[in-house]
């Protein structure tokens, strides 16, 4: 139950960090510098104390390339946009529900009624969520990109989730029994390709427009911008897809999966007064009780699904 709790909030110190960085840098640069980092940390675990490239390394990194690569792309996409209270409600509340579907046209799993109310829950908690606030200013444009990144975030993570599972199942079957860093090691290995290659685009037209990123003027500016950035990148970096995940599987280990997402899915509710704090923004009454319906509709999917 604690490490659930902690992974909580450790997800939701790594949106706080991850809008402070997206909202300097550009989501693009923020995700890549946040994986390189996390990447980093996980190779000298996974190599010094844990299994390295033993078990299900393929099925790892696949789920990697959907859920990091994919859904963590988008989702930064999103997070300047529409601000880290909005991104990981939606998020969080949306990836339960298309991985169900998912499972349902995948796997053939079917959905019974008390699901299919469920999902039905949880968008109305949404809807109600991102009812526009009069002191809000997101621009038409932002809401497109920001909700489309949020959708494709939860497609990517739905799919990753299934993934792991299978890749689990295959390790297992193999005879290997893969610690927490060794798999999130494999995972970021599959998931920083998509990243990288999104960063050498951006990199390339930033030449073109600037005249190259080797001029004294543009070293001078990248200092300057990196002085400030580098702590918060480091703690999106280790709240995130470092200690974040480590202490999610570690919560996995002891406690029931329905206990452990169920307590996961609250990440919003957690970041309520994170962001008025930090963000200085203001929470509508509106706001507070969709976030709690929606969050409350993830924790029903996610029992009725394990009966």
């Amino acid at each position: 139950m604690f490490a659930a709790l902690l992974t909580t909030l450790l997800f939701a110190t790594s949106a706080i960090c991850g809008y402070r960085v997206s909202k300097r840098i550009g989501g693009i640069e923020a995700n890549f510098w946040r994986l390189t980092v996390a990447l980093l940390m996980l190779t000298i675990w996974a190599n010094c104390f844990g299994s390295g490239f033993a078990g299900a390394p393929g099925w790892f990194m696949l789920s990697g390339l959907l859920g990091i690569g994919l859904g963590d792309t988008a989702y930064f996409q999103a997070l300047p946009r529409l601000g880290s209270r909005r991104t990981i409600l939606l998020c969080q509340c949306l990836t339960a529900p298309f991985a169900a579907l998912i499972e349902f046209f995948w796997l053939g799993n079917k959905l019974n009624l008390a699901e299919i109310l469920c999902i039905a829950v949880i968008l109305g908690g949404v809807a109600i969520a991102l009812k526009p606030d009069d002191h809000l200013k997101i621009s038409t444009n932002d809401w497109k990109i920001g909700l489309t990144g949020c959708v494709i975030s939860a497609i990517g993570a739905a799919f990753g989730a299934v993934l792991i599972r299978k890749a689990f199942h295959v390790a297992h079957e193999n005879g290997f029994d893969p610690d927490a860093g060794t798999t999130g090691y494999q995972r970021v290995l599959g998931g920083i390709l998509i990243p990288i290659i999104a960063m050498v685009i951006i990199k390339g037209r930033s030449t073109r427009l600037d005249g190259g990123l080797f001029e004294a003027k543009a070293r001078q500016v990248a200092r300057d911008k990196w002085a400030t950035l580098w702590p918060w990148v480091l703690a999106n970096a280790l709240a995130g897809q470092t200690l974040g995940v480590t202490c999610m599987q570690w919560a996995l280990q002891t406690t029931q999966a329905g206990i452990v997402t169920a307590i996961i899915a609250t990440t919003p509710i957690f970041l309520l007064p994170m962001t008025r704090i930090v963000e200085k923004e203001k929470i509508g009454f509106h706001s507070i009780v969709g976030a709690i319906i929606a969050v409350g509709g993830v924790i029903g999917l996610t029992f009725f699904r394990l009966k």
